[in-house]
């Protein structure tokens, strides 16, 4: 990065640290589940192996979610898919919190996992297209470091 030509990084920064902040989100919203799993298991008065059916539905989502969302979204502009991806994801996480069955639950966290894939995969296309070629893999890591 001699003589300040950094392909155009510092001019992106602010949409790659949003990127970054829905990636974490995601990521997060992912995971955390499994940390919280006993205490989902009490509130639900049930087994963590069956709570944890929640984890593989989210899993499901995300397998399902990831082909059938970007080829029905394909003719949108990706900074709408992306605000559209971060609120359906928001939205579908926070109604999670308010399942009052197993069923319910399972049925929340697919929903919720169905634009996890899709918001990954126009995140890291956006984040390349914003700099200089010879720049698009920090670009794109900078998105999934966070």
């Amino acid at each position: 990065m001699s003589g300040g030509n950094d392909g155009g990084l510092a001019a992106a920064s602010k949409a790659i640290l949003a990127l970054a902040v829905g990636t974490f989100a995601i990521g997060t919203g992912e995971f955390a589940a499994m940390g919280l799993l006993p205490q989902m298991a009490d509130s639900m008065h049930a087994s963590i192996p069956r709570t944890g059916e929640a984890i593989s539905a989210y899993a499901l989502g995300v397998v399902v979610g990831a082909p059938v969302v970007s080829v029905m979204a394909a003719r949108m502009s990706r900074r709408q898919l992306l605000v559209l991806l971060m609120a359906w994801f928001a939205v579908t996480n926070a109604l999670g919190t308010l399942a009052g069955s197993l069923g319910m639950l399972d049925l929340a966290r697919f929903v919720t996992g169905l634009p996890h894939g899709s918001f990954m995969g126009v995140a890291a296309l956006v984040a390349a297209g914003l700099v200089e070629r010879g720049y698009r893999g920090r670009a794109v890591g900078r998105v999934f470091r966070a």
